[in-house]
C-alpha cells in the first residue's frame, strides 16, 4: 500500500543521510533508480534496474539508437548467410575488459556457450537458435543457427550481446556477479545491496575520451516521492521512471529538465496458467479461461491509466505497443463489461472467486494493484496484494511461486523479445508455464523469416490463440519519463528507457 506522509518524510531523511555520507564530488552522477537490480551478472539477470547497471559496466556485441537503429559497439558489423542459418560477426581489434584481459572472437564464443548453459540463465531462449559460436579468426566470429532466427541482432543488442571476461567467470565461478568484469567504459567498485552500486571511469576503455563523468552511483529509491524529493535536494543528479503523478510538481521546480520518450514494453498481469498437481496455485483462476477472461473485463484500461499514469501512458492489450507494426490491430483491448465478467463467474460455477496477486512494493505499482482490485472487486473477485520487493516477486515468479504477478517488461526493439521467453512452452521468462504448441510454431514462423508482412500474419495467429487464453492481461504501454537537474548535460533518452552515458557531462 502507498506510504503515508510521515513514513515518506522519514524515508527521504534517511536517504538524503545516507547519500550525504558518500563523498559528494562534481565529476560524480548519482541516479535514483526505481527498485534495487538483481544480480549484475548479463545472464541471470531479470530487472530493468540491472539494464540500467549494464549500460554503464557492459558494452554489446550491437546497440540501438533513439531511432531504434542497429548500431555497432563491440562488434562493427555483422552479415547473414543467404539461408539465414549463418551470422557473421567483426569485431573490433581495441577492446579489453576491465581485468585487462583482450576481446576477441574467442571471448564471443565462450559469452555465447555461457548464455546457453549456464543453469540459471534468463538469456538462453532469446538466443537458442544457435549452434555454435565458429571462431573464423581473432576478430570474426560466425554465428551457426540451427533454423533462422531473424531477431538474433536485437537480442544481441541486449543482455545476450553483453560481453563478461572469461577469465574473470573462470575465476569467480558462481561469485561472478559479486564483483562482474565487463568491457563497457565504466567498471565496478562496490556494491551495498539496497544502497547502492558504485562504478567508476574505466580509462582503457576503447571510446575513454567520450565518457566525461568519472564516477556514477546506483541508488535504488523505490518510492517516487523519496527520488523527487533527493532530487529536489541536489542529492541525486537524475531519477529515471519518474511516476506520471510527480510530472507536474517536477515541471514547476527551477533547475530541472525533463525528458519523456515512448517504450517498447508493456505493463501486466502474468498468471500461473501451468500450475501442476498438487500446488496452492492451482486455483480456479489460473484454471478457468472464463474467470481470467471476467478478469479481464472487469477492468477499464483507460480509467486506469489515467488515474494511475495521468493519462501519460497508452492501454493496451498485447506484448507490444500500439505504435508497433507488429501490434494486430484487429485484436483491440476489450471495453470494460461487468455484467458480463460476473456472468462469466456464474457460468463457471462461482458468485465470488479470491486470488492473490504478488505486487512489487514501489509507489507505482501499489496505486495500479490498488485500482485494479477495486475494479475487479465490482465483477465478484476478491483480489488480495502481496507486496514484496521487485528481486523477490521476480524469484517467486521464475519458480513457479504465485497465483497471479503484476509486473512490467521493459521491451526490446524486435517483438520476438517482447513474445518468445514469455509465450512459449520452454520460455525462460514463462515461469507460469504457459504453453501451446501452436503459439510455438507461429513464434518459431515469425522468426524465420526476414518478410515483415509473413511475420506479421505469424504474430497474428499467435495472438489469437494467447489473448483469449490470458496467461498475461496486458494493461498499458509506458512512456519513459526523467528528471534531472540542470548540470547533467548531453543525456539523450532512447527508446529502451535506458540510459547512454556516451557524451554526458556534469557542469559543476
Amino acid at each position: 500500500m502507498s506510504s503515508s506522509p510521515r513514513r515518506t518524510r522519514v524515508a527521504a531523511l534517511a536517504l538524503t543521510a545516507c547519500l550525504a555520507g558518500l563523498p559528494a564530488a562534481a565529476d560524480t552522477l548519482r541516479i535514483g533508480l526505481n527498485s534495487d537490480p538483481d544480480a549484475l551478472d548479463p545472464d541471470t539477470s531479470r530487472t530493468v534496474a540491472a539494464r540500467s547497471v549494464f549500460m554503464a559496466l557492459c558494452d554489446k556485441l550491437v546497440d540501438i539508437d533513439a531511432e531504434l537503429n542497429f548500431v555497432p559497439q563491440l562488434a562493427t558489423g555483422w552479415s547473414w548467410s543467404d539461408d539465414l542459418l549463418a551470422l557473421t560477426l567483426d569485431l573490433r581489434d581495441d577492446v579489453v575488459f576491465h581485468d585487462g584481459e583482450p576481446f576477441d572472437a574467442q571471448a564471443v564464443a565462450f559469452n555465447i556457450e555461457r548464455s546457453l548453459t549456464h543453469p540459471r540463465s534468463t538469456r538462453r531462449s532469446e538466443i537458442n537458435a544457435i549452434e555454435r559460436a565458429v571462431v573464423v579468426d581473432t576478430h570474426r566470429v560466425r554465428l551457426e543457427l540451427s533454423q533462422p532466427f531473424v531477431p538474433l541482432i536485437a537480442a544481441l543488442a541486449d543482455r545476450a550481446g553483453m560481453m563478461v571476461s572469461p577469465r574473470a567467470v573462470e575465476a569467480s565461478g558462481d561469485d561472478f556477479a559479486l564483483d562482474p568484469v565487463c568491457a563497457g567504459p565504466y567498471r565496478f567498485v562496490d556494491r551495498v545491496q539496497l544502497d547502492r552500486i558504485v562504478v567508476e571511469r574505466f580509462p582503457d576503455h576503447y571510446d575513454a575520451d567520450a565518457y566525461l563523468i568519472e564516477r556514477i552511483v546506483f541508488q535504488p529509491v523505490p518510492d517516487s516521492t523519496v527520488r523527487v524529493a533527493n532530487l529536489r535536494a541536489g542529492d541525486l543528479d537524475l531519477i529515471e521512471q519518474v511516476a506520471p503523478t510527480d510530472m507536474a510538481v517536477l515541471e514547476e521546480l527551477a533547475g530541472i529538465q525533463l525528458a519523456a520518450i515512448t517504450g517498447l514494453g508493456s505493463h501486466y498481469v502474468q498468471l500461473n496458467v501451468g500450475a501442476p498437481e498438487g500446488s496452492e496455485w492451482r486455483t480456479p483462476m489460473t484454471q478457468d479461461p472464463r474467470l481470467r477472461e471476467a478478469f479481464e473485463l472487469a477492468i477499464d484500461r483507460p480509467a486506469l491509466n489515467q488515474v494511475t499514469n495521468e493519462g501519460l501512458f497508452t492501454p493496451g492489450n498485447q506484448p507490444v505497443p500500439p505504435t508497433s507494426p507488429f501490434y494486430v490491430g484487429e485484436l483491440p483491448p476489450p471495453g470494460r463489461d461487468v455484467e458480463r465478467a460476473r456472468a462469466l463467474l456464474r457460468e463457471a460455477g462461482h458468485e465470488r472467486v479470491a486470488m492473490q496477486m504478488i505486487t512489487p512494493t514501489t509507489t507505482a505499482y501499489q496505486r495500479t494493484a490498488e485500482i485494479l482490485q477495486a475494479m475487479v472487486a465490482e465483477a465478484g473477485i476478491d483480489l488480495q496484494l502481496v507486496g514484496m520487493e521487485v528481486v523477490t516477486a521476480l524469484d517467486h515468479e521464475s519458480r513457479g511461486d504465485f497465483e497471479a504477478l503484476l509486473i512490467r517488461w521493459s521491451g526490446r526493439a524486435d517483438p520476438d523479445g517482447n513474445i518468445a521467453s514469455f509465450l512459449t512452452c520452454a520460455g525462460s521468462l514463462n515461469g507460469g508455464s504457459y504453453c501451446n504448441p501452436a503459439v510455438d510454431e507461429a513464434i518459431a514462423a515469425a522468426r524465420a523469416t526476414a518478410d515483415a508482412s509473413a511475420r506479421y500474419a505469424a504474430y497474428r495467429e499467435a495472438a489469437e490463440h494467447y489473448l483469449a487464453e490470458r496467461p498475461f492481461v496486458y494493461l498499458f504501454h509506458e512512456h519513459y519519463l526523467f528528471a534531472l537537474r540542470d548540470r547533467v548535460q548531453g543525456f539523450v533518452p532512447v527508446p529502451d528507457g535506458l540510459i547512454r552515458f556516451r557524451g554526458m557531462s556534469l557542469d559543476g
